[in-house]
């Protein structure tokens, strides 16, 4: 049962590292406009605000698939730090 912790506190470190990839391209995303709704459609304000939601989404699928690589560097990362 010794290996059940490691491989526990891994797979929260991973999930973390993912979550923060998918908030960085999320952002990234936002700033080369991906989120930004058309005039021509007219939705309002309530499809810009159901936007930011899409994006976020998005950025999280792209994470969870491997994005840019962020998500692993982190996580490495993260399992060097020493828990005292």
């Amino acid at each position: 049962m010794a290996g059940a912790a490691p491989k526990t506190a891994d797979t929260h470190l991973r999930k973390a590292a993912i979550e923060l990839e998918a908030s960085f391209l999320a952002e990234m995303l936002k700033t080369a406009g991906l989120g930004n709704t058309p005039d021509a459609f007219g939705g309002g304000i309530g499809e810009d605000q159901f936007a930011s939601f899409l994006l976020q989404e998005q950025a999280r699928a792209m994470a969870e698939r491997g994005g840019v690589g962020l998500a692993e560097t982190i996580f490495h990362a993260l399992k060097e730090i020493p828990n005292d």
